[in-house]
């Protein structure tokens, strides 16, 4: 009867004749193309189902759209299969293509990329060659049933032979014929291998015992042709490029596409299609061009189109893990298979001992057998795990896209500004709070206060609101949080999806299988082992929990130095004007130290968890002998010792693997819950505010509002407290549609709000709002007339830019038209900028445009606006920023030129002598409400606007054609020709004109200035020398080398003990029980158990009872000395290694410190232009990821490549000190191990390096979008932006899944020699088998199995450490940053109460921004006397912030000097200096915090001194209105009704909702850099913080720009009043010309200097300040104040 066969399965040394025939040769084969054929016609019947549903739904075109497309989609893809050349796509993943419908078709083909077919080379003759040779071996199987070679029952067998070779060849001939035809089969190819694969392993089995034991000649040379020609077809299929067919290669923007999918088997399993890469790495440096490109389903796009097709109905962690089941799956099943084969070489090597303890029991061809199969078995596992591993990693690179493509996308959906920030992961603690409080709440015993408890008490939210919905609804993560989340914690996610199948299939495993194996080899001693490895499991998850736990808090301190950090960056400017820094990084310093304290806690939690792992295999292996030689008085023999211990270290690997990953889990549980919580939060109302048509009732176009009121807080309903934040009260404007509309107002009364609101940005309370902003750019298709389009372009008021040069920030991605761009550049005034710049327009602009004037930031954002074809404009106050007579210019040509004609503009201004009178319609708010509106006559009629807006004046008519240039008087003051002024611009040029573009052609490689550099090469010597002596001293070395030492030789001499007790056992019994060898030789098989463990290789496998015999002749061994000797080693490693961890802890921790600190203080401490060329992303990535690699990684990796080199040592020592021969072949394995680990630590150092490069782009990317959120949205470019994130994050993805391929190459290689090292110190062991003992034995292969584990991980933390250390290295770079001047000089100190008088004089000075570029200042000279007033103009660009500048010394003189009170500034202390004189910047930079502790960071000033303060910049009204609510401006104008639009000012009779002034409360909230205050607002606290230290030289750069005038003269009549000198850089010639000087700045040389009534006198081409005055169109009232001001002053005089 088939498959009955008697006894057991191996006899001696092969498998028996029965096994061999039955299973072998008849069932296995018939079992496989079973299997086989019945896949094949499921398959069949499901295409053919599949095709007739598609059909039906074809004629049915009616059905819903979206769901025929999802059909057709499936539809297609089925054909998709029948061109031949399929995709990667059909090939694997037939699941993705049919659910995914879509995708696997839009094979997500990019712009400029082009699709080549790769045909695998010899397509069509390899299966040829197939085919003759299955017919070859089926020619064998006749051959050998005629002549009945395989014995009497062999027929069925070659009967069953040519069944199974026919069915494989009626596959393969249909390879071969229908591959063209409609009828080709898929998937054919994963047959044929699959059965060769399959048949090649049957018969090699038959193949061997023909060789050992051959039946007859025939029937061996039979058996071997057939093996052969098995072996040559196995061959084929698994060296040919898998599925043997054509693939598509997808060449994106030359990038060279990845090679994997033209890989064969052999080479995806070997990871050879790696080798490219490792080669290229080698031979030269790799650079991201060299880099090749992703899969295209592992592209960003492909994977969040497939991704977003999955509805989402559970918690993100759950729906995730859905999507990705199919991977997990195919990831667990490599997992379990993994887990089988780890134990195989414990089990050989248990095998090998017991015959070295007996040598006569078989022949030496079965330890042959065994040695060979020691290496084997150890390649399959290693296969399984690289598998494992590298679908671990393919999925972590699509969840990193998801999940950083969900952020991006939702960022930039975000709510334009907030009241609160949220914290993330508070809302779940805050929920389990709030659950305690809910009874109380039923009985009415107030739990809200709980809540609100939790809150600092600064948010003034939480005072006035009653209900928690509210406040949940005004509240939003801030930036820094967002960008945390996508740099750590997506990462963090993604990282743990890599090694998820340790969790849930590797450590089950190879669990179950370990407790099995012991079970049968110990028998009942195994339990107390196993207990106390069960004991140790929730002690592992606790130890896991806590990490979990201190990660968190980890995290969010580092969430609040980032947070920190990145202010003080970001304001860095305002820091070193006011000589902060010190205070400033102390504030980051203690962050700091609650981030290590934190640190510490975790640190300490590591090092017991390290301490029990190390000793858990000690006390497991302790109590199991301690019973198995006490308890059941067992003899402990080698075999069964080592593979014991082999097997207790194995089951460590699980345990410890389960408790880490349940840590690891919970902490990526924590991020993907941050993350979910932000990708929960409210949206912007924009696309619902703006979404329908804009009509009026009429139906005609409409822009405005009808009765709508606006809050910056979260939805309210009506009868609730209001909430604090501004708001917009009824408002109802229609604008005038294709004209000039001006928005005016006092400062604070919400005219960037209105805009705003019209952008739909705010909370819509009630009302509607028009605008046709509701769509995407690319959607919206142009007028054929006009060549506009129904869109919206915006010029913040805060120029927004993009890290990009000047051309592609102004044409903002919108094709390029040369004339158009040349004409706005013109109508800009941009023209001169560019000359000056050394690159023109290809200049690059960083993050906040970092290289540029705050007019040129404004100019190029306005040209931006004015460039794109949107019909609508709207202009945020894009005057202020620009001196008068370029605003005049711009105006003009620009807001009033040809390229506006036709369009709606919309313009935020205070020059409303310049505007208004040439305007459509103005609206004129005041405190949140319309103050008056109509058009501009009405207006003007209505005398609100005051009296510099003349009605009179004409309406200049509209210039119709731009001028082909700026006229020099715009250009420069100069007056002279275009050409000398060219050549004076030029001198270093070639005396040309140079225009614009011949500018951008030769200067192209000046880029670099921005780009991250990357080391290149090995970590520098000084690099690792850094961070050791950041460590500690020498001394710290010595104790750590020499506690290293004593660990490993501490665990050595465990195992060396273990070798004596064990092998006391054979020698003092080796004569007690010799059986002879002969009695059982043969194939007859004895029954009797004869008293000897020997026999046990022919009983079943194991048998607990096989030494009860011996064991009551058994040696008397001392084993309580063993044992207790056993227990104090293991006790003294224990404790040693606990040392060694805290010490090396307790150094990196003084590392962090301290690098962290030299950090802080070097960047903060540099040079003012190390900020201009260097974009606040990569010195944030400095201070986030690479600190981070500091803090957290190189410590403990640091202390792994310590242990893995010195394991390494004591093994090679061990190995030949047993068996000496080992040393010959170990050479030429260490040379082996050297070349594998060459290669791979260079490329994969430089891909390691480019991966950290290039994240840099794409967090930089993150921040610039954020801040420029409101930009983006106003014109409509979302997509563009969400394109260029896919783009930056394959462009992330790129090195980093190509370093991890490196990384399985790297380890399957490893793997492979290491199994070779494992067979030669077999195979010598079987050469001296008789000379050496069995435990010596045991110890060298048991070491010897171990030794690749520690060679990988030697490599692997290597090049990781080389990795870490490249952190350290981009830390050092900026620790050697120039730094500035030192902050106090002892000797040269000034008095104290300097300067005392306040005079300032420049001699002389020349200075320049960096050695290659021209001196922005020349020999300037001038005296300023005490208490002067001074006012400096000129064009923009003429040197006047470098003036500040240099009074600053944020640039040193390069020739002259500057006294103030006769003292040289360059010869006292930067902090001497920077806190005497104060000056009051051109950004006005904010903190986050309060009102108080912006005006007063240190808290130096009492209350009243900062209410006066403010009063003195009028942001509050005078003393007694203290308790008025309402603005000052508010109160000075009379509350007459308006008239315009008969709305009438509400009368005193109801008192409707005001704004409450924010200022009156110096606990009112500053969000982020300001941002919950009005730009104009902004000024007047900086100027309010400069007055507050009561400077004797004050230094105002354009500090009044964005005030509206009437303020501004109020500043004005203040600053008069103060007892200091005053130093104005103005574009307002309002604001100077009644100073008592006025400086003319022109190309950094001073032209005129003089009391502003004499210069307005003087004549002629030098009368350039005249020239100014006539340019701004308010000669008159600039003559008139002139003339006031002499007058006075020589009334004073004369007194």
């Amino acid at each position: 009867m088939l498959g009955k066969c008697e006894g057991p399965i191996w006899q001696v040394d092969d498998i028996t004749n029965c096994v061999q025939r039955d299973f072998l040769k008849v069932l296995f084969p018939l079992i496989v193309i079973g299997l086989s054929f019945l896949h094949l016609l499921s398959q069949a019947i499901r295409r053919n189902v599949k095709l007739k549903q598609s059909a039906k739904l074809k004629a049915s075109a009616n059905g819903s759209s979206r769901n025929r497309d999802h059909n057709e989609a499936a539809y297609q893809s089925i054909h998709a299969e029948d061109d031949g050349a399929t995709t990667a796509d059909d090939e694997e993943d037939e699941g993705l293509t049919i659910g995914g419908g879509g995708l696997a078709l839009a094979k997500t083909t990019t712009k400029g990329s082009i699709a080549a077919i790769d045909t695998p080379p010899a397509q069509y003759t390899l299966v040829v060659v197939e085919l003759l040779a299955i017919t070859a071996i089926i020619v064998i199987n006749v051959v050998a049933l005629i002549l009945h070679s395989y014995g009497p029952n062999g027929t069925f067998a070659t009967v069953t032979g040519i069944i199974t070779w026919a069915y494989v060849l009626i596959l393969a001939t249909s390879r071969l014929l229908l591959s063209q035809t409609r009828w080709r089969m898929p998937r054919v190819w994963n047959h044929t291998a699959t059965l060769y694969g399959l048949m090649w392993l049957f018969s090699l089995i038959i193949f061997r015992s023909a060789l050992i034991h051959p039946r007859s000649r025939v029937a061996q040379a039979l058996i071997i042709s057939e093996f052969s020609l098995n072996t040559l077809l196995f061959g084929i299929a698994i060296t040919t490029r898998k599925g043997n067919k054509a693939v598509v290669l997808e060449w994106e923007n030359d990038i060279e596409p990845s090679r994997e999918p033209l890989a064969s088997l052999l080479s995806l399993a070997t990871f050879g299609w790696v080798d490219a890469i490792v080669w290229q790495g080698y031979k030269k440096t790799f650079e991201l061009p060299d880099v090749w490109n992703l899969v295209p389903k592992d592209k960003a796009a492909a994977v969040l189109a497939d991704y977003r097709q999955l509805k989402k109905t559970t918690a993100l962690t759950w729906h995730l893990m859905r999507y990705f089941k199919g991977s997990l799956i195919t990831q667990c099943s490599f997992a379990v298979f993994s887990g089988f084969f780890t134990f195989l070489p414990t089990l050989l090597l248990k095998s090998i001992l017991e015959y070295i303890e007996d040598p006569g029991t078989a022949p030496r061809n079965v330890i042959w057998l065994y040695v060979i199969l020691l290496s084997f078995t150890d390649i399959v596992r290693s296969y399984a795990d690289g598998q494992a591993l590298w679908l671990g990693r393919k999925i972590c690179l699509r969840l990193r896209a998801i999940i950083i493509g969900e952020i991006y996308a939702k960022a930039l959906r975000r709510k334009a500004a907030a009241g609160n920030d949220t914290v993330l992961g508070d809302k779940k603690d805050k929920e389990d709070a709030a659950k305690t409080s809910k009874w109380k709440k039923v009985l009415g015993l107030g739990g809200k206060k709980k809540e609100d408890g939790q809150k600092p008490l600064l948010d003034p939210t939480t005072a006035p609101e009653a209900d928690p919905k509210t406040k949940g609804s005004d509240e939003q993560v801030n930036v820094g949080t967002i960008i945390n989340l996508m740099s750590v914690d997506s990462f963090k996610v993604s990282e743990i999806t890599a090694y998820l199948h340790f969790l849930f299939a590797a450590a089950p495993t190879q669990l179950i299988v370990a407790v099995y194996l012991l079970y049968k080899i110990l028998g009942y001693s195994s339990i107390p082992g196993l207990v106390v490895m069960f004991i140790l499991l929730p002690v592992n998850i606790m130890f896991a929990r806590g990490f979990g736990r201190f990660q968190k808090k980890i995290m969010a301190a580092t969430d609040k130095r980032i947070h920190t950090t990145n202010e003080v960056l970001q304001n860095i400017r305002i820091i070193k004007f006011f000589a902060w820094e010190r205070r400033f990084s102390s504030i980051v310093n203690e962050k700091r130290a609650v981030e290590l304290k934190a640190l510490r806690s975790k640190y300490i939690l590591w090092a017991f968890a390290v301490a029990v792992w190390n000793t858990v295999p000690v006390i497991i292996t302790f109590f199991s002998f301690l019973v198995y030689t006490m308890v059941e008085k067992k003899p402990l023999y080698p075999s069964i010792a080592f593979t014991a211990i082999s097997l207790f270290s194995i089951l460590r690997v699980p345990l410890d693997q389960l408790g880490d990953m349940i840590a690891h889990v919970q902490e990526s549980k924590v991020s993907i819950d941050r993350v979910e919580e932000f990708l929960n939060e409210e949206e912007t109302e924009k696309y619902e505010q703006l979404r329908h048509d804009n009509l009026d009732e009429n139906g005609e176009q409409m822009i405005g509002f009808k009765n709508a009121t606006f809050s910056w807080g979260g939805k309210e309903a009506e009868g609730e407290e209001i909430s604090t934040a501004f708001r917009l009260m009824d408002v109802d404007i229609k604008f005038e549609i294709g004209k000039l509309n001006i928005i005016a107002g006092p400062t604070g009364s919400g005219k960037t709000s209105l805009l705003m609101a019209l952008l739909g940005e705010m909370t819509l309370i009630k009302g509607k709002v028009f605008l046709p902003g509701g769509y995407s750019r690319e959607d919206v298709r142009p007028d054929p007339e006009t060549g506009l389009t129904e869109s919206v372009a915006y010029c913040a008021q805060q120029a927004w830019l993009v890290n990009a040069n000047i051309k592609e920030n102004i044409l903002f991605a919108a094709p390029l038209d040369e004339k158009r761009y040349k004409d706005v550049i013109v109508a800009c005034a941009l023209e001169r900028d560019l000359e000056i710049l050394d690159a023109g327009d290809q200049t690059l602009v960083g993050e906040k445009g970092i290289t540029l004037s705050g007019g040129q930031k404004q100019r190029i954002s306005l040209a931006r606006a004015l460039y794109s074809n949107s019909k609508h404009v709207l202009l945020d106050d894009c005057l202020s920023a620009v001196d008068s007579h370029t605003a005049k210019w711009i105006f003009d040509n620009c807001i009033r030129g040809p390229l506006m004609q036709g369009r709606t503009c919309l313009l935020v201004t205070h020059n409303l002598a310049l505007c208004v009178p040439q305007s459509k319609y103005v609206v004129l708010l005041d405190n949140g409400k319309i103050e008056v509106q109509g058009p501009a006559e009405e207006v003007i009629a209505s005398g609100k606007l005051g009296e510099d807006v003349f009605k009179s004046r004409p309406g200049s008519a509209v210039i119709s054609r731009i001028p082909s240039r700026v006229p020099s008087s715009v250009g420069d003051e100069s007056g002279e020709t275009l050409i000398d002024d060219a050549d004076r611009a030029n001198v270093n040029g070639n005396g040309k004109l140079t225009k614009v573009k011949s500018k951008s052609s030769h200067k192209e490689p000046k880029k670099d200035a921005m780009e991250e550099t990357k080391a290149e090469g090995g970590v520098k010597w000084t690099v690792l020398a850094l961070y050791l002596k950041s460590m500690g001293p020498w001394w710290f070395w010595v104790l750590a080398v020499l506690v290293f030492g004593v660990q490993q030789i501490g665990s050595l001499a465990a195992n060396i003990w273990i070798r004596q007790w064990a092998n006391q056992y054979e020698t003092e019994s080796i004569g007690a029980y010799c059986v002879p060898v002969n009695s059982y030789i043969g194939n007859t098989i004895s029954t009797v158990k004869v008293a000897s463990s020997r026999i046990s290789q022919i009983q079943p496998y194991f048998d607990p009872n096989k030494t009860s015999l011996i064991a009551k002749i058994a040696p008397d061994v001392d084993v309580s000395y063993y044992l207790t000797v056993y227990a104090l080693i293991g006790i003294a490693c224990m404790l040693v290694a606990l040392f060694r961890d805290f010490w090396l802890f307790f150094g990196s921790l003084t590392a962090s410190w301290k690098i962290h600190q030299r950090l802080m203080h070097s960047v903060t401490r540099a040079k003012f232009k190390f900020f201009d060329v260097t974009p606040l992303g990569q010195i944030m990535n400095r201070f986030s990821k690479d600190l981070e690699a500091v803090d957290q990684e190189v410590a403990p990796i640091a202390i792994g490549v310590m242990s893995c080199a010195l394991a390494i040592v004591v093994t090679v020592a061990l190995i030949s000190a047993i068996t000496p021969g080992f040393l010959i072949a170990g050479i030429f394995i260490s040379a082996m191990y050297f070349f594998v680990g060459k290669f791979y630590l260079r490329s994969s150092r430089d891909l390691k390096r480019l991966e950290s490069v290039q994240r840099s782009p794409l967090f930089q990317q993150f921040g610039e979008t954020l801040s420029g959120i409101t930009t983006i949205r106003a014109y409509g470019d979302e997509r563009r932006f969400i394109r260029d994130n896919m783009l930056r994050i394959n462009t992330h993805s790129r090195p980093f899944i190509y370093m991890w391929a490196t990384n399985r190459w790297l380890a399957f290689r490893i793997d492979v020699i290491g199994d070779l090292v494992a067979f030669f110190a077999g195979a010598f062991v079987i050469f001296s088998i008789g000379k050496i003992d069995a435990g010596s034995a045991g110890l060298s292969l048991s070491y010897a199995i171990s030794f690749t584990e520690n060679v990988l991980w030697l490599v692997r933390l290597y090049a990781l450490n080389e990795q870490n250390m490249n952190s350290v290295e981009r830390i050092k770079e900026y620790l050697d940053v120039e730094q500035e001047a030192e902050p106090v000089i002892e000797k040269t100190r000034p008095a104290a109460n300097w300067p005392s008088q306040g005079s300032v004089e420049f001699i002389n000075y020349t200075t320049r921004y960096r050695p290659d570029l021209e001196p922005v200042l020349r020999n300037v000279s001038f005296k300023i006397n005490p208490l002067e007033k001074v006012g400096i103009v000129g064009r923009t660009g003429a040197g006047k912030s470098s003036l500040a500048l240099a009074l600053f010394r944020g640039l040193e003189a390069e020739d002259g000097k500057i006294m103030i009170d006769d003292v040289d500034i360059g010869l006292i202390g930067l902090q001497d200096l920077r806190e005497s004189i104060t000056i009051v910047p051109q950004d006005p930079t904010l903190f986050t915090g309060t009102i108080r502790s912006n005006l007063d960071p240190f808290s130096l000033f009492t209350d009243e001194d900062i209410f006066t303060a403010l009063r003195r910049v009028q942001l509050i009204g005078p003393a007694t209105s203290v308790s008025n609510p309402s603005t000052p401006l508010t109160a000075s104008r009379p509350t007459t009704p308006g008239q315009a639009n008969g709305t009438s000012s509400p009368t005193g009779t109801s008192s409707p909702i005001t704004n409450k002034n924010v200022f009156l409360n110096l606990s009112s909230p500053v969000t982020e850099s300001g941002n919950n205050l009005s730009q104009g607002q902004r000024q007047l606290l900086c100027l309010a913080r400069a007055m507050l230290k009561n400077p004797k030289v004050l230094m105002m750069d354009e500090a009044t720009a964005s005030i509206d005038y009437n303020t501004d003269s109020k500043i004005q009549e203040t600053i008069r009043e103060l007892k200091s000198t005053i130093i104005t850089i103005a574009h307002r010639l309002q604001t100077i010309v009644d100073y008592d000087k006025v400086l003319v700045l022109d190309k950094g040389c001073v032209v005129e200097y003089g009391h502003p009534y004499e210069l307005l006198k003087k004549e002629g081409k030098d009368a350039i300040f005249k020239g100014m005055c006539e340019m701004s169109g308010d000669m008159e009232a600039l003559q008139r104040a002139a003339k006031k001001a002499w007058d006075a002053g020589r009334l004073v005089d004369v007194e």
